[in-house]
C-alpha cells in the first residue's frame, strides 16, 4: 500500500477526516458547509516591509503621493552612491508629520492603528494622531505582483475561491480535503503556511457556515490569526459586535438604527421583521433579519463580470477649470487613457462613460453618457466624458476628478444596434456639439 500523500506537511489522510455534520449547516454533499473569508494583514503596508524590514514593529502609513521615495532614500542625503535598502536607516524614511498634501491613508501597520490612524483617514488628520509615523506612498506594480502569487497559492489548495479585491477572498472549503476537520481550522493553516512560505506575508482567516459569518469572523484574531464560528455560536460571538460589522450596514443605516436604539446585531435579530421593513423598506427590512439571524446562502462564485472600471485620482492641491486648465486636461486624458487600457486588457468594451468631481467644499458632482455603440478606444472615451463635464458645474476648484466605463460586455460580444439606435449614432454624428471641441470633447 503506497503512503498517503503529504501536502506541505500534512498527510491526505488526515485531510479527509471530518466531524458529524449538523443538518441545519448540511452542504448538498452531506457535508457542512464550511465557507472562509481571508485577509492580507495590512497589505499594502506589509509589502513594503518585505521591502525595508528595518521597519518592522514601526508605526508605518501607506499612502499619498506617487512613487518617488525609492530612489531619494536608495541615493542617501548626499545623493551619492547607492545603498543597499535594507541598510538604509530608519531616520532616512520620511514622517507623517513633514507630510503636505490632501492624500489618504491606503492601510496602515498595527502600530499605527494603536494611535487611532486607520484607512480611508486624511493624511494631514493622521499626521496630528501619529506624528511620528513613517509614510511612503502605494506600489501598485508591487502590491498586484503580490496579490496574483498569494490567490494562486490559494487555488492551488483550495480551488473554489471568489477574488473580492487585491487583500481579500472568499473560499469554499466544504469538499476540500481537510475543510472539514476541526471545523476547517487544519484547511486555514495549511493555506497560512503555505501565504507565508510563498510571500514572506501573513493573513488571517475566518471559517463559518457561510460568507457572512466568515468575514465577521475573519477580523476577531488579527494579524495572523484563524477563528472559526459554527451555527450555534452565533448568540456568543456575533450578536455581541456592533451592526456596523455586518457587511452592508454602512455609516448612514448604522446612525438610524442607533437612533432607534439598535447597536448590536443582537439588538437588531431581536426586531421584528416587520418593524425592521417599515423603517428601512420592505427588501433591506427583509434582509437586517435574516443577516441578524446569521443566514446567508449566497454561493463562492469563482468568475463573475465586473460592473465597471473606473480610475480617479485627488489632487495635491485645489485645480480651477479655467486657470489650471493645461494640467486638469492632461489629468483628464490621462485617466480617460487608463481605463481605456483597463478595458482592453480585460477585454471589454463600454458603452456608458461617467465622471466623477469633487469640489474643494467636498461636494459631488457624477454625470454618465451612454454611447449609441460599444467603445474601449481611448480617445472616444476622453470624447464621451468630455461631454459629461458640459453638464456639471465648472466655477468651483477641484480636488478629485474620477473616469468611470459601465454598460460593459466582452468585446466581441456587442448585442447589435436596432435601426433606431443607428439612426441615431447617424445624426449624432452629424449634428456639432457646442462648446466642446468635436476631437476630444474638451472644456479643460
Amino acid at each position: 500500500m503506497a503512503p498517503p500523500r503529504t501536502i506541505s506537511g500534512v498527510t491526505a489522510t488526515e485531510f479527509d477526516s471530518f466531524e458529524t455534520p449538523n443538518p441545519a449547516q448540511a452542504a448538498p454533499s452531506g457535508k457542512q458547509r464550511r465557507i472562509a473569508h481571508l485577509d492580507m494583514d495590512a497589505f499594502f503596508a506589509s509589502v513594503e516591509l518585505l521591502r525595508y524590514p528595518q521597519l518592522k514593529g514601526l508605526p508605518v502609513v501607506i499612502g499619498g503621493g506617487r512613487r518617488k521615495v525609492d530612489e531619494l532614500l536608495l541615493r542617501g542625503p548626499d545623493g551619492t552612491a547607492e545603498r543597499e535598502r535594507r541598510f538604509i536607516p530608519v531616520e532616512d524614511f520620511p514622517l507623517l508629520k513633514d507630510y503636505v498634501g490632501r492624500g489618504v491613508i491606503t492601510t496602515a501597520t498595527y502600530p499605527a492603528r494603536q494611535f487611532g490612524v486607520g484607512s480611508a483617514m486624511g493624511m494631514m488628520k493622521a499626521a496630528k494622531l501619529c506624528p511620528q509615523a513613517i509614510v511612503l506612498p502605494v506600489d501598485f506594480d508591487e502590491v498586484r505582483r503580490f496579490s496574483r502569487l498569494f490567490k494562486s497559492t490559494i487555488t492551488e489548495i483550495a480551488p473554489v475561491m471568489q477574488d473580492r479585491g487585491v487583500d481579500e477572498v472568499y473560499i469554499d472549503f466544504t469538499d476540500v480535503p481537510g475543510g472539514q476537520r476541526e471545523g476547517g481550522r487544519v484547511l486555514a493553516r495549511l493555506i497560512q503556511k503555505s501565504i507565508f512560505e510563498r510571500t514572506g506575508l501573513t493573513c488571517s482567516i475566518g471559517v463559518a457556515p457561510n460568507r457572512l459569518l466568515a468575514k465577521m469572523a475573519s477580523e476577531f484574531n488579527k494579524p495572523n490569526g484563524i477563528s472559526i464560528v459554527y451555527e450555534e455560536d452565533l448568540q456568543s460571538k456575533i450578536w455581541p459586535l456592533n451592526v456596523r460589522k455586518i457587511n452592508g450596514i454602512g455609516p448612514k443605516a448604522g446612525e438610524k438604527l442607533a437612533r432607534l436604539g439598535i447597536e448590536t446585531i443582537g439588538q437588531l435579530a431581536a426586531q421584528d421583521e416587520q418593524w425592521l421593513m417599515g423603517h428601512f423598506g420592505k427588501s433591506t427590512g427583509a434582509w437586517m433579519h435574516r443577516v441578524a439571524w446569521g443566514r446567508d446562502d449566497s454561493p463562492v462564485v469563482t468568475e463573475s463580470e465586473p460592473v465597471s472600471m473606473s480610475r480617479e485620482t485627488t489632487f495635491d492641491r485645489d485645480l480651477h477649470a479655467v486657470r489650471d486648465r493645461a494640467e486638469l486636461g492632461a489629468i483628464f486624458t490621462d485617466l480617460c487613457m487608463r481605463v481605456a487600457e483597463d478595458l482592453q486588457r480585460k477585454g471589454y468594451v463600454a458603452r456608458t462613460i461617467g465622471i466623477k468631481l469633487r469640489y474643494d467644499d467636498f461636494k459631488i458632482a457624477t454625470r454618465d453618457h451612454t454611447a449609441n455603440s460599444y467603445t474601449a478606444d481611448g480617445a472616444t472615451i476622453r470624447q464621451l466624458a468630455g461631454q459629461c463635464l458640459k453638464r456639471v458645474p465648472l466655477d468651483k476648484r477641484l480636488r478629485l476628478l474620477g473616469v468611470r466605463a459601465s454598460t460593459l460586455v466582452r468585446r466581441g460580444e456587442e448585442p447589435e444596434p436596432d435601426p433606431q439606435t443607428r439612426a441615431a449614432a447617424a445624426s449624432s454624428r452629424r449634428r456639432p456639439q457646442a462648446g466642446v471641441d468635436r476631437d476630444t470633447g474638451q472644456l479643460f
